[in-house]
C-alpha cells in the first residue's frame, strides 16, 4: 500500500512503470521472434545492431524523436514499440483506476504482461506461444483465486469452460471445413481466460473479444495484397476482451440485465 498522500499519484505512478514495461515485452516479443537472449546483448537497433544510447531508449518519446527511424542506419522502426508501449501504458492506468495500488493491481499487472506479449507474437507469426501460455493458465488461476475473489471451483471450472469450448469450436470447424480455424494456442489462452474472470465472467469477455475482432478486423485488409483467404489472429482479441471484461465485465451485465 502507498502512503495516503501518495494515493492520488498512484495512477501517474502505474503509468510510468506501465511505460517502462512495455519498453521491456518490445525487447521480449522481438527476442522471441529471432530466437535471440532477452539478457544479452543491450538494446540495439535490430537493422544495424547499433547499441542504443540512453536518449534513444526512451519509451514512446524516443520513437517520437528519432522520428520512427534509426538514428544510424536510418531504418524504421516498427510501430508495435509506441504501440506496445502506449498499450501497456493504458493498462497500467485503467487498472490503477479500477483497483488503486492494490494485490489485485499487481497481479493482475502481471497478467496484462503476458496477454500483451503473447498478442504481438501472434500478430506477427500467428503463434501464441505455449512458454507463455502455460506458465499464464497458472497465473490466470491464482490471480483469479488471491486478486479477484473467486473459489477455487470458480476459476478451475472457468478454465475447464473456456479451453473445453474453444477446443470443441476448433473440432467442429475442423471437421465441417477441413481446415484449422482455431489454433491449440487458443484453446490454452482460454484456460488463462477462463481461470481469471471464473466460469460466470466468460461470456463478456469472450463477447468483447468477438466484437473487438468485428470492429477492428477491416485494419487487417489494410496494405494487404496476397490472394486468398485472410488470416486474423484471434488470440489478441480474446486477450482484449478478457481485459475489458476485467474492467468494465460486471458494469455491462447488469446493463445487459437491465435492458432484459
Amino acid at each position: 500500500m502507498l502512503p495516503e498522500d501518495l494515493t492520488p499519484f498512484f495512477p501517474w505512478l502505474a503509468g510510468l512503470l506501465g511505460l517502462v514495461l512495455g519498453s521491456f515485452y518490445t525487447v521480449c516479443v522481438h527476442r522471441y521472434l529471432t530466437g535471440a537472449s532477452i539478457v544479452l546483448p543491450g538494446s540495439h537497433c535490430p537493422e544495424c545492431l547499433k547499441p542504443l544510447r540512453w536518449w534513444e531508449n526512451i519509451p514512446l518519446l524516443s520513437f517520437i524523436l528519432l522520428r520512427g527511424r534509426c538514428s544510424a542506419c536510418k531504418a524504421p522502426i516498427p510501430w508495435r514499440y509506441p504501440l506496445l508501449e502506449a498499450s501497456s501504458c493504458a493498462w497500467a492506468v485503467l487498472l490503477a483506476l479500477r483497483f488503486g495500488p492494490t494485490l489485485p493491481w499487481l497481479m493482475l499487472m502481471a497478467v496484462g504482461g503476458v496477454f500483451l506479449v503473447a498478442s504481438f507474437i501472434d500478430l506477427e507469426i500467428f503463434i501464441l506461444p505455449d512458454i507463455l501460455t502455460y506458465p499464464g493458465a497458472a497465473l490466470g488461476i491464482a490471480t483469479g483465486i488471491f486478486g479477484l475473489g473467486l473459489t477455487v471451483s470458480q476459476s478451475l471450472l472457468g478454465a475447464a469452460f473456456g479451453a473445453g469450448l474453444f477446443w470443441l469450436l476448433r473440432f467442429v470447424h475442423m471437421r465441417s471445413r477441413g481446415v484449422e480455424g482455431l489454433g491449440l494456442g487458443d484453446v490454452k489462452l482460454m484456460a488463462m481466460i477462463g481461470g481469471l474472470v471464473g466460469w460466470m465472467g466468460l461470456p463478456p469477455a469472450i463477447l468483447f473479444g468477438a466484437g473487438s475482432a468485428l470492429v477492428l478486423a477491416p485494419v487487417f485488409r489494410l496494405g494487404r495484397t496476397q490472394e486468398g483467404p485472410m488470416r486474423i489472429p484471434f488470440g489478441p482479441f480474446l486477450c482484449l476482451g478478457c481485459m475489458l471484461a476485467i474492467l468494465w465485465g460486471d458494469k455491462f451485465m447488469l446493463l445487459l440485465a437491465g435492458r432484459l
